[in-house]
């Protein structure tokens, strides 16, 4: 078998219908276009929402849970320990929200392979005080080195410097509160604990995470003025952050974390459950939109072939007569229809590259998301080798069936119809 020849014949036969060419080309060409961008699209909004989560999320979290004791004395009864219990009334038990020996086990885990770092933490629900303005707020108190490595939360500051936490008595508060509370860098403002305790902060800087909920209560300060304002000492720590090197092991190591150092633990998949349901169904809308518009050019090129076949029964029926068998002319079939894949696949990644980097430029600026300013767009190569792939494997199977029947054509019936 002759491939140059089969190769020029093909070619030939695309020459001769050009505009049915260029229509399947530009078929081929417009359903990979559509889906590396749509794919890069979905998938950069999905990266920039997982981002939110991630960046500000701990992999696994270490604190004490006010809540029932699970053993009540009445199951711890020899006589009723094997009975069916009905309790009712029961209080929560009031363990406080500081993490005991704290310091030991931050030590532990920073020794532990499969941890990044650590990240301690202070929160507690404070009252926020600005002349007669009084608001309900939560203060984190960071260590901010460590808050600032795992977390970026200087991303996320839209006025001032996170290292100016580490000054006494500083305060970085969110864009909600400041708006509600008419404050802004170089404020004052007046902090109440649940204690009563009562303390006067410098405001350094404005943050904004881009949740209102969030945006609206929340404020940073470093861990040593938390301790401070709410009079503890320097052991009194109510979280233990923690990034982890492989995250697919969060659920489990927080389920040994919670057994080994008697606290509770939650891992980033059951905080965020919603958030990584909304990422897999816009993947697979994403993939399932695409895949489509390759389908559907694929069945553009079955038909243009098909109508080439009839349109060309004489010739195919010279080209037996002169000695080219039926598996040769099903190659120039298959030929025609790679053709038009390769040249539809390659200016379809060219033209896919291009919407993509357009989107990527278009403007995108948000009250709720400072740090974004265009579009977002993903650039995994992965997507143009599956879109090219596709596109090949799609026109070959396009193009297998109308090649087959060509192959099958009997040049005696066709010269003595005509």
């Amino acid at each position: 078998m002759n491939y140059r020849l089969i190769l020029n014949i093909a070619v030939h036969l695309l020459r001769a219908r050009l505009k049915q060419t260029i229509v399947a080309a530009a078929g081929v060409t417009f359903g990979i276009a559509m889906f590396i961008t749509l794919l890069g699209f979905m998938n950069g909004l999905n990266d920039l929402l997982d981002g939110l989560m991630l960046n500000r999320t701990p992999h696994v979290r270490l604190y004490n849970e006010i809540k029932p004791v699970e053993n009540q004395p009445v199951n711890l009864s020899e006589k009723y320990k094997n009975a069916t219990n009905f309790i009712t009334s029961i209080k929560p038990k009031d363990r406080g929200k500081a993490i005991y020996n704290s310091k030991t086990i931050i030590k532990v885990l920073k020794e532990d392979k499969r941890i990044v770092d650590v990240a301690p933490k202070v929160t507690t629900p404070v009252f926020f005080n600005s002349g007669t303005i009084e608001i309900s707020g939560i203060i984190n108190g960071i260590s901010v080195t460590a808050e600032e490595e795992l977390f970026k939360f200087s991303d996320y500051i839209t006025d001032g410097n996170i290292a100016d936490l580490e000054q006494n008595n500083s305060i970085i508060i969110g864009s909600g509160l400041a708006k509600k509370m008419m404050l802004e860098k170089g404020d004052i403002i007046k902090v109440t604990t649940p204690k009563g305790n009562l303390a006067s902060l410098k405001i350094v800087g404005i943050s904004q995470i881009g949740i209102a909920e969030i945006d609206d209560v929340m404020s940073t300060t470093s861990l040593s003025t938390s301790q401070k304002i709410l009079g503890e000492s320097t052991n009194y720590i109510t979280d233990i952050q923690l990034k982890l090197h492989d995250i697919s092991l969060a659920p489990q190591l927080a389920k040994e974390f919670s057994t080994q150092f008697g606290v509770d633990t939650i891992d980033y998949q059951t905080a965020n459950s919603q958030f990584e349901t909304g990422s897999t169904v816009r993947s697979i809308i994403s993939y399932a939109v695409g895949i489509v518009l390759l389908i559907v050019a694929g069945f553009g090129i079955y038909n243009i072939l098909n109508m080439m076949i009839y349109e060309k029964m004489d010739s195919i029926a010279i080209l037996k007569a002169t000695g080219f068998s039926g598996n040769d002319v099903k190659w120039i079939f298959l030929s025609l229809s790679m053709i038009i894949g390769i040249a539809g696949g390659i200016l379809g990644l060219i033209f896919g590259l291009l919407f993509s980097g357009i989107i990527d430029t278009i403007p995108f600026e948000t009250a709720s998301l400072p740090t974004i300013k265009t579009y977002p767009i993903n650039y995994n190569m992965l997507y143009y080798i599956i879109g090219i792939t596709f596109a090949l494997v799609t026109t070959v199977i396009a193009g297998l069936l109308p090649a087959l029947k060509a192959s099958k054509i009997d040049p005696v019936e066709i010269i003595r119809g005509k």
